[in-house]
């Protein structure tokens, strides 16, 4: 029997790392849950960005940035030894960033604070991503919230050397979305050693073998596909003119959560996550400063169906 996911109200919380991405021409605030966090606060939601930073300059200054945005700072442990996490940002000739991901950070060491356990048993989402299991402190702390949590949305977000499958399987298997892109979609299969033959055959498989309710497939250029456990939904692109790509399935992420804690439909929650990706993708960075006005008048040009 399914859950009802509806009876909660709209927090949620997006676990892991929060850090500064190194980029040639300057520093972001930056980590994919935090991505997701930022843009869905953009949408209206009372998102939370759980996470730690280090005692020093760099987490003053995040910590400056996050509770600024409106993040409550209680979510933000500070940690005494450990320095606050930074990647080290480059692209390549196509505009694909290429990270190094500096080990170990403040976000390796997320402790499962008294009350935690309660406030996200208590909210709509929680949204989480393989990276952060990457040490046992953060991941033992994941694994405790995954048993508090009601919706558990789990952004695969690969990232080497950084994929050990065993944790990732036992992620899967927590989840009751999986967000991923073809790329880690084929990944996947190879871990589990089956071959890949078409998106729908690959799909259905990943959803019999670890139960998985949903799965988000994000195609970039090429749209989307959701299936929600009963239909297939594709989402074609929105064309727009790109900045870069940092945050891009950050930001898509964070548009489908907003719609389907809402109970929308399939297609308007389709709609509201291609949207938001392509706006942001439009834009310098994975938090962009805007409006919901300005999410409003990028769509109204781009589409006439409601966001």
């Amino acid at each position: 029997m399914e859950k009802d996911f509806q009876v909660n109200n709209d927090r949620v919380f997006c676990y892991g790392e929060v850090l500064w991405d190194i980029f040639p021409d300057g520093a972001r605030a930056g980590g994919a849950p935090f991505n997701v966090a930022y843009n869905l606060r953009k949408m209206g939601v009372n998102s939370r960005a759980i996470s730690r930073i280090g005692n020093d300059d760099l987490g003053r200054q995040l910590h400056a940035k996050l509770t600024g945005w409106g993040f409550p700072e209680s979510d933000l442990q500070i940690d005494v030894i450990q320095p606050t996490g930074t990647v080290l940002a480059t692209f390549d000739a196509h505009g694909e960033a290429q990270y190094d991901i500096v080990a170990p950070v403040a976000w390796d060491f997320i402790e499962n604070t008294p009350g935690l356990f309660y406030e996200v048993n208590n909210a709509a989402a929680f949204v989480f991503g393989s990276l952060i299991a990457r040490n046992e402190t953060s991941r033992n702390t994941l694994f405790a919230l995954l048993e508090a949590s009601n919706l558990k949305v789990f952004d695969i977000n690969l990232r080497e050397p950084y994929c050990d499958f065993a944790i990732i399987s036992q992620l899967l298997h927590k989840a009751d979305i999986v967000k991923m892109n073809k790329a880690e979609m084929r990944r996947v299969l190879e871990f589990m050693g089956t071959a890949y033959t078409t998106e729908h055959d690959a799909v259905r498989y990943i959803q019999d073998h670890f139960s998985v309710n949903e799965i988000l497939i994000s195609k970039g250029s090429k749209g989307a596909l959701y299936y929600d456990g009963h239909q297939d939904y594709f989402a074609p692109a929105i064309p727009v003119t790109v900045k870069d790509t940092v945050g891009s399935g950050d930001s898509f992420l964070a548009g489908f959560i907003s719609k389907r804690i809402q109970g929308a439909s399939p297609e308007d929650i389709m709609l509201r996550a291609t949207a938001l990706g392509a706006f942001v993708t439009s834009q310098e960075g994975a938090c962009p400063e805007y409006t919901f006005a300005d999410f409003e008048n990028f769509v109204t040009h781009k589409t006439t169906t409601s966001i």
